[in-house]
C-alpha cells in the first residue's frame, strides 16, 4: 500500500496457538516478520509494477519465502497452512508483495502436481529462487466461470502442439518467463475436452495482445497464440486432464486467497482502531463513541469467522489429507466478502480521509475488490458448496 496511514509495525500473531498450527508455522511467522521489518517491503513503487513485481518476487525467493508456494522447489507438497500464513502476511503489509508470492505458486501449481520430472526439475527451482515468474493462463474473453466456452485450442502435430487463441486477465501476463495454459484440444465435450500445457515466453508464436490497468495495478494482459509450436513433453497429465489439473491447483490455492483477504481485512481493523483511539470527536476520542465501538465488535468477529474457516481448510488438506473442495469454497467466499465489509467499514471510520489517494484505507478498499472475483467469483463459490452438498 501507498504511504501507511499509522507506524504500524505488523499483524498480530496470537492466533498462532490454535490447533491448526504446528511449531514450524511460527517459526515462519518469525522469519516473515523479519523480512519486512528489513525493509523489504518498503518503498515499493506501484506506479512501476512490472519492476516492482520482479523486485518483491527476487527477494522473495532470496529470502527463502518462495518455498511455500512452490513446495520447495518441487521438493516437497505445498503447506497449505504454510501458504496462507505468507499471504495473509505479505497482504497485511503490501497487496502488491502478496501477488507477488501468490502468483509465483498458482502458476507453477500444476507443473508441480502433474508435470514431467523433466518439467518440475527445469521450472520449480528457478520459480522457488525467483529468478523465473510464472503465470496461470486459464480465463478467456468469454469463459471466465465458464470454463467449458474455452475457445483457445491446441492441436497434435507430431511431437509437438501447436497453439492457437488467446486467454486475458492473465496475472502476470508481460512479465513472465513460464506460463501454465489450458487449452482446448477436443477429446471431448466440455471440460474433459482440455488439456494443460507449459508455455515459455520465448516460445515462437507467443505474444503479450494487450496490457490491462486494474483499479489495483498488478501486471496484467492479454495473451496471444499465433501457431505456437511446443513440444509434447510440455504437456500436463494426459490429454484431456486439463481441467481436473486446474481445479486441483485452484483447490490448493484457493484458501490462499482467502488468507490474503484475511490480511486485508486485518490491516484495516488495526488503522482503524488506531485511528478511532487518537482522533479528538464531541470532546473525547472517536474509540469512545459507542457506535464505533459496535462498528469494531462487528469487524473482529467477521475477521476471525473468516481466518477460522480459512485455516480449517488449509489444516484438512495438509493434516487429514482430505478433499478441501468445499471447505475452500467456504473460506474464500467468506473471507472476501467479509473483508470487503470490514475494509468498508474502516473508510467510514476514517472518514474524508478515508478516500484519500495515499492512505491505506483507499489502497485496501481497492485492493479487497479483485479478491471477490478470481480464483471463482463469490457466486461461483456457492454453486460449488451447494453441488459437494447435494452429493452426500
Amino acid at each position: 500500500m501507498n504511504a501507511p496511514t499509522t507506524t504500524l509495525k505488523g499483524p498480530g500473531r496470537d492466533f498462532l496457538d490454535w490447533p491448526f498450527f504446528d511449531p514450524s508455522h511460527a517459526v515462519l511467522a518469525e522469519k516473515l516478520d523479519g523480512f519486512a521489518a528489513s525493509g523489504a517491503l518498503a518503498g515499493i513503487d506501484h506506479a512501476d509494477t512490472d519492476n516492482a513485481c520482479r523486485a518483491l518476487v527476487k527477494s522473495l525467493g532470496q529470502a527463502g519465502l518462495l518455498d511455500a508456494a512452490t513446495g520447495s522447489g518441487g521438493t516437497k507438497p505445498i503447506d497449505s497452512r504454510a501458504a496462507c500464513l505468507t499471504r495473509e502476511t505479505l497482504a497485511w503489509h503490501d497487496g502488491l508483495a502478496d501477488f507477488a508470492f501468490a502468483m509465483q505458486g498458482l502458476g507453477t501449481g500444476a507443473i508441480g502436481l502433474s508435470g514431467s520430472d523433466e518439467l518440475r526439475r527445469s521450472v520449480l527451482p528457478k520459480a522457488q529462487s525467483g529468478d523465473w515468474i510464472a503465470a496461470f493462463a486459464l480465463s478467456e474473453k468469454d469463459a471466465g466461470s465458464d470454463v467449458a466456452a474455452m475457445a483457445c485450442a491446441a492441436r497434435r502435430d507430431g511431437d509437438h502442439f501447436v497453439l492457437d487463441g488467446e486467454k486475458t486477465w492473465i496475472s502476470n501476463g508481460g512479465i513472465a518467463d513460464v506460463y501454465t495454459v489450458f487449452a482446448r484440444t477436443g477429446e471431448a465435450p466440455g471440460t474433459r475436452g482440455i488439456s494443460a500445457f507449459v508455455v515459455f515466453a520465448d516460445d515462437p508464436g507467443f505474444s503479450i495482445a494487450e496490457r490491462i490497468d486494474v483499479i489495483a495495478p498488478h501486471p496484467l494482459a492479454t495473451i496471444r497464440f499465433d501457431n505456437c509450436r511446443i513440444p509434447a513433453s510440455r504437456l500436463l497429465g494426459s490429454p484431456g486432464e486439463g481441467f481436473k489439473i486446474a481445479m486441483r491447483t485452484l483447490d490448493i490455492f484457493r484458501a490462499s486467497v482467502a488468507a490474503a483477504a484475511l490480511g486485508f481485512a486485518k490491516r484495516a481493523l488495526d488503522e482503524a482502531v488506531a485511528h478511532a483511539k487518537t482522533r479528538n470527536m464531541f470532546g473525547n476520542h472517536l474509540s469512545d463513541l459507542q457506535l464505533t465501538q459496535a462498528a469494531f465488535g462487528d469487524m473482529a468477529a467477521q475477521i476471525d469467522a473468516a481466518a477460522l474457516l480459512t485455516y480449517r481448510a488449509a489444516w484438512r488438506r495438509d493434516v487429514q489429507g482430505l478433499p478441501t473442495t468445499k471447505e475452500a469454497a467456504m473460506a474464500k467466499m467468506v473471507a472476501t466478502e467479509n473483508a470487503q465489509a470490514v475494509i468498508d467499514r474502516a473508510v467510514q471510520i476514517f472518514g474524508g480521509r478515508g478516500v484519500k489517494v495515499g492512505e491505506t484505507t483507499e489502497s485496501l478498499y481497492r485492493e479487497i475488490r479483485a479478491l471477490r472475483i478470481y480464483e471463482g467469483a463469490t457466486e461461483v463459490q456457492k454453486l460449488i458448496i451447494a453441488r459437494e452438498l447435494l452429493k452426500a
